[in-house]
């Protein structure tokens, strides 16, 4: 009788592939075959580094800085000109080093990859590498290979197969005759004859691989730095050209009025921003560090605040991967502990199969197997689908025991007593088996001989993957900071709703199959499939393509999501969440297309690393909060005084150091202080433009005050007016930062930390000397520069109110504060940047 091979027989599958069991392919063949399907192996695509280096001087804010360089060249400040091309360098140099460190997924996954393969071609066998082979090639499978492609098997008794690295199944799967087998699995039994059907990227490996390459979640802090950016580039632009056109008028020399704007709106733009913000999440991320916890992409910190969903891979993940022996069952007179000793003397170590050592494991007192004498043993296969042993025992006695597939034991047995006598048994084993089955376990059955050496069944024995230690309070937690895991695994349904209740992860599992039937588009299930998804507390027997579909359905209903795997299967979800979270052993696949990777066991340094990442997320806020107060304190202060007053207020090197002081010192901010957010935390546009604009505008009124106090009261000449305001706005910067650092009050816990403290003390009084002694500007009196101190520790108090104030009524009126955004929306699309 022909096997069959899913729809179709072996004939049919060998003659479609033109090639014949006995022989094997010809040469010419195989130049041909693998000129039409390439080698069998991964594509990739490099980017030559120094291309994505010169990336980084292309876009508007770069063009900008550029302009202004050349000009500032053409004018011949050179001061000017090499101050702003630090600017520029930092900033490229930060972004190259940091997207640098991600490492390739594809790269990983090509490494998984079988070497070589025994391939037979034209009569005779021969070990060829891996990568060439090409469909129709016959290949010979043994014990301990690594499957190098997809195949169907055509002789031989049986394969056992370790896929839980593609499929998450916690077992090895027994293949045989007809059965497909596929790329990147490990035989670990048995010794079989197979026809190469897919290779390379057409593979189930390939496919996944490609889902890796194409996945990828759009970066949250990179939308909000461009749409902070965005904001501010429109609103420098608008006023400076008003103060291009109001100059002209009054005729202004041409050249030195671009690069003067130039340099303003280089000096208000956000320009060191994202460096200033990556510093802070590799401050962060060198603290996960110390927990065991690798980041491999600084992005993900900043997403890892606002995560509320964590899809948790169940097998290695949740679970220990690692059968253990259950509660025993035993019948009639045989008790549990000669149950798990019969059982443990019907296993063999030395084999290291998964159940052996789990039942030998499971002997409270290992010197009980101890003077038994083995005189033969029969491994389990799937044919007899049992163990068997012959021993003597340490009395002198000769005994066999047996375990295996229940069925089989009670056949067995039956065989010695008769099937009569052993039906209310059997009646018994079924319900029980049946029983066990409903909550995930696999049960085996124990026989052993009796002083006639007739058999007899002494009972049964349930298997499961226990759960990790720390599951269950890592979930627990986990909801405390506002997070619900979902379970995704290849397992059986039966299985996922017994390590869920096991955990408290709730009863409503989802197969994937049930999800994602015929018809649907896994890439856009549509609106009833994606509330479902959310709604469901886990999800059974998946594959890859499920794990990445399930990801993207729920980051389309708003979520932010984290998965958390160690196979290769895993890999395509992990890269396509918002956090991708390798676990303690994970494949070099998982590792590479993760986010963070965590080195030791257990997941409960997850929730450690929410916390840390929850201080990193305020500091980013609070520093995204100064920087635009900045620039609208800078720029509408400057323009108004122009248009009223007719005179730079600072001059272009002031601005420039500005500039300087205003963000590298303020780097400091990665080591601050902060409260811990009890929920997740995201980007919430409209209160950190809402309380920057007004924090800003308070700053223009006071430092215009400064200016009128300056010119009408102190009749101070032009040159220590600039010198002044520079003071002013230079000390006032800092202050603000005190401000914007908390939405409670500046004198309230957490206090700024000491380095941020020392930053802001040197910064201030470099400020302070270079006013006082004139370095570079126009000296003013130590009493003036005192005063300028006093009038700004006044005006920040004025300020810490008004922030307080904003901020109540931001909470009183909630989500209708939008509308402030949603004027500027129309005009400030997010840029979609894939990872």
């Amino acid at each position: 009788m022909v096997q069959q091979a899913g729809n179709h027989s072996i004939e049919d599958i060998l003659s479609d592939l033109h090639v014949d069991i006995e022989t094997g392919l010809s040469a010419e063949e195989v130049r041909l075959r693998r000129a039409r399907y390439g080698p069998n192996s991964l594509k990739e695509t490099q980017r030559h580094p120094w291309l994505h280096f010169l990336a980084y001087f292309y876009g508007p804010i770069p063009w900008m800085i550029e302009a202004a360089a050349l000009l500032s060249a053409f004018n011949r400040h050179w001061a000017d000109l090499a101050i702003i091309l630090v600017m520029l360098l930092f900033n490229a140099g930060v972004g190259f080093w940091q997207q640098s460190r991600a490492a390739s997924a594809l790269e990983a996954l090509k490494k998984q990859l079988a070497l070589k393969a025994r391939t037979l071609r034209e009569r005779e066998w021969a070990e060829i590498s891996a990568s060439e082979l090409v469909p129709g090639d016959i290949i010979r499978l043994r014990m301990g290979d690594i499957i190098p492609a997809d195949a169907c098997l055509l002789q031989g008794d049986y394969l056992s197969v370790d896929q839980s690295a593609l499929t998450g199944e916690s077992l090895p799967v027994e293949r045989t005759i007809g059965e497909m087998i596929y790329s990147g699995a490990i035989a670990r039994e048995g010794e079989m004859l197979a026809v190469v059907t897919s290779t390379g990227s057409d593979t189930l490996f390939g496919r996944t691989a490609r889902l890796v390459d194409e996945a990828g979640a759009v970066s949250h802090f990179q939308k909000a730095v461009l749409q902070i950016g965005d904001y501010l580039i429109y609103l420098s632009l608008v006023l400076v050209t008003l103060l291009v056109l109001v100059q002209l008028a009054r005729g202004a020399p041409l050249f030195e009025l671009i690069q003067f704007a130039l340099i303003l709106t280089v000096a208000s733009i956000p320009v060191a921003m994202p460096a200033v913000l990556s510093v802070t999440m590799a401050t962060g991320a060198q603290a996960l560090s110390k927990m065991q916890a690798i980041v491999t992409r600084l992005e993900s910190i900043e997403e890892m605040a606002g995560i509320d969903i964590l899809c948790s891979d169940k097998t290695g993940t949740l679970t220990e991967n690692r059968l253990t022996a259950g509660e025993p069952l035993p019948f009639d007179d045989c008790t549990a502990e000669t149950l798990l000793l019969a059982a443990a003397l019907a296993s063999k170590a030395e084999n290291r199969d998964a159940i052996d050592l789990a039942v030998i494991g499971a002997v409270a007192e290992p010197a009980q197997l101890h003077g038994w004498v083995l005189k033969h043993f029969m491994p389990f296969d799937p044919v007899h689908k049992r163990t068997e042993s012959g021993l003597v025992s340490p009395q002198g006695e000769e005994v066999r025991f047996s375990k295996g597939a229940p069925q089989v034991i009670l056949d067995l047995v039956a065989h010695d007593n008769g099937y009569d006598a052993m039906r209310h048994i059997r009646e018994k084993v079924d319900a029980q088996v049946s029983a066990f089955a409903l909550k995930g376990y696999r049960t085996i059955a124990v026989a052993g001989t009796n002083a006639s050496g007739r058999w007899q069944f002494l009972g049964l024995l349930p298997l499961f993957d226990p759960p990790r230690p720390d599951s269950a309070e890592t979930i627990v937690r986990a909801r405390e900071h506002g997070i619900a895991v979902r379970m995704v695994t290849g397992d059986n349904v039966a299985i996922a709703r017994e390590t869920a209740g096991r955990l408290g992860l709730g009863a409503r599992i989802a197969e994937a199959d049930s999800l994602f039937g015929e018809g649907v588009d896994m890439h856009h299930p549509g609106e009833a499939v994606t509330e479902r998804i959310e709604q469901e507390d886990g999800f059974a027997q998946v594959f890859p393509e499920h794990k990445y579909a399930i990801i993207r359905a729920l980051q389309a209903r708003g979520h932010l999501v984290a998965m958390t795997g160690d196979g290769v299967n895993d890999a395509p979800a992990l890269k396509q969440a918002d956090v991708g979270i390798a676990v303690s052993g994970a494949t070099d696949a998982a590792r590479a297309a993760a986010d963070l990777i965590l080195t030791a066991p257990g997941l409960s340094v997850i929730i450690s690393a929410v916390e840390e990442a929850r201080h990193i997320f305020e500091r980013m806020n609070a520093y995204a909060i100064y920087r635009i107060t900045e620039t609208i304190r800078i720029m509408f202060f400057m323009v108004l005084s122009m248009l009223i007053y007719g005179f730079y207020p600072v001059t272009a090197v002031m601005i420039i150091m500005l500039a300087l002081f205003n963000d590298i010192p303020i780097m400091m901010i990665a080591g601050d202080h902060t409260r811990l957010d009890p929920k997740p935390v995201r980007w919430e546009m409209h209160r950190v433009l809402t309380i920057a604009t007004v924090l800003g505008l308070v700053g223009v009124a006071e430092t215009f005050l400064l200016l009128v106090i300056a010119d009408t009261w102190l009749a101070m000449d032009q040159s220590a007016i600039q010198t002044l305001i520079f003071l002013k706005l230079s000390i006032a910067g800092h202050l603000t930062l005190f401000v914007a650092r908390s939405r409670y009050s500046m004198f309230a816990r957490p206090y700024p930390s000491r380095w941020l403290m020392a930053a802001v003390f040197t910064t201030q009084l470099l400020a302070a000397i270079i006013a006082g002694t004139g370095w570079l500007v126009t000296p003013i009196a130590w009493t003036y520069v005192g005063l300028v101190w006093l009038y700004c520790l006044l005006w920040v108090l004025i300020e810490d109110r008004i922030k307080l104030a904003v901020y109540k009524h931001l909470e009183l009126t909630g989500s209708h504060h939008q509308s402030f955004i949603r004027l500027l929306g129309k005009s400030l699309h997010p840029h979609q940047r894939g990872r």
